[in-house]
């Protein structure tokens, strides 16, 4: 927790759970990124947060975005940043969208198949493309899944079906997990992404752009990596598959450029036990999974989850959400250390929260309220 974002607190009426970001860090992480890659243009990936406020700082700082709808190219436009500065990088996409998109002056877009091909070509004509290829995720705590991308054995396809309907086939796209913590990861995907840049340049076709996506970590429960270490893995990497004829890169940090940046003050509602004798206590707080901890899900993104109290004699317990549904669990499976001291009133931060909590709070589920957000 930042000097900051403890001085908010100190201050702020009570009026529920609420999440604090700090823009210096989001500032501090920029520059980060700046200077692990120097080569490589950064593309926010807006989804993991799209306050007004973060927008324009990165905005202000140099950023391009990576955008997943219209809303989103929307709301980056009205950041301030220039049309020539955003990717719709969502493989699906409605046509009437795209060419929305085109409207609005975007030209970049990512595709995965032919059929998505034929929509840019019919509503976006001459724009840049790139090919999304499958990566294996492994070392990342939030793996994905096979909805994005193809086989990297058919994007040349891809691409080349692109090029033949006069779009300009721009290059390869990948992601190697969410919350990747082996800054080697992306050896394998490079490896792919190269293959992919030959077989085109034996069609004819030169393609210039690799999309190193998103997956740099922020720290939770355990440590991680700095971003340099990134920084020199991918180059390695890059001089490894590519040689001396290094694309251009882009890259689409989220979690890393506000995970650390933000914080979340809720308060326990309930402690209690299933029978006289568990020895595991059920914490119940003021948000849950509905309510902005949507990461919490199979227990993948481990929180950690500061007291007042973390000086007393800690226990393992549940922790669980408020609302009416038997979903909102969020850690059951590897039960969570708290204070056994902790009682009902007592307030809890949740650590490392910047990313992907607000926007998983779009809906007032059992009518408790979306997060409340604050940016200072």
């Amino acid at each position: 927790m930042t000097a900051r974002i403890r001085e908010f607190l100190r201050h702020r009426a009570e009026d529920g759970p609420c999440l604090v970001v700090d823009l210096d860090v989001v500032r501090d992480n920029y520059g980060a990124f700046a200077k692990a890659l120097p080569d490589t243009r950064v593309f926010y990936a807006v989804k993991a947060n799209p306050a007004p406020e973060v927008l324009s700082l990165l905005a202000s700082l140099g950023s391009c975005f990576d955008t997943a709808s219209v809303a989103e190219i929307e709301m980056v436009l009205a950041a301030g940043a220039a049309p020539e500065r955003i990717s719709y990088g969502n493989t699906i996409k409605k046509e009437r969208d795209i060419a929305r998109a085109y409207a609005l002056g975007v030209r970049l877009f990512a595709v995965d198949c032919k059929a998505e091909v034929e929509k840019i070509a019919r509503v976006a004509p001459g724009s840049r493309v790139f090919c999304r290829i499958l990566s294996d995720c492994v070392g990342a705590d939030w793996p994905l899944s096979r909805k994005f991308g193809c086989e990297p054995d058919m994007a040349a396809d891809v691409l080349e079906h692109a090029h033949r309907q006069g779009l300009e086939a721009h290059g390869v796209s990948f992601h190697v997990g969410s919350q990747q913590r082996n800054p080697h990861a992306w050896d394998r995907a490079l490896a792919s992404a190269a293959a992919v840049f030959r077989e085109c340049g034996e069609r004819g076709i030169n393609l210039a752009m690799v999309n190193l996506g998103g997956g740099f970590p922020t720290k939770y429960l355990k440590n991680v990596p700095a971003v340099r270490s990134y920084g020199s893995a991918i180059f390695r990497s890059l001089r490894k598959h590519f040689g001396n004829r290094i694309p251009e890169t882009i890259i689409e940090p989220g979690r890393g450029m506000v995970g650390n940046a933000g914080l979340i003050e809720a308060e326990v509602v309930l402690v209690s036990r299933k029978s006289e004798d568990d020895e595991v206590r059920w914490v119940y707080l003021d948000i849950g999974k509905f309510g902005g901890l949507a990461e919490t899900m199979d227990e993948a993104i481990r929180y950690p989850i500061r007291t007042e109290r973390d000086r007393d004699q800690m226990a393992p317990c549940v922790v669980a959400g408020p609302t009416c549904d038997s979903a909102d669990v969020l850690y059951e499976r590897e039960p969570y250390l708290l204070p056994v001291s902790l009682e009902i009133g007592d307030k809890v931060l949740i650590e490392g929260t910047g990313a992907y909590t607000a926007t998983y709070s779009a809906c007032a589920f059992n009518g408790f309220p979306p997060l409340r957000t604050y940016h200072i």
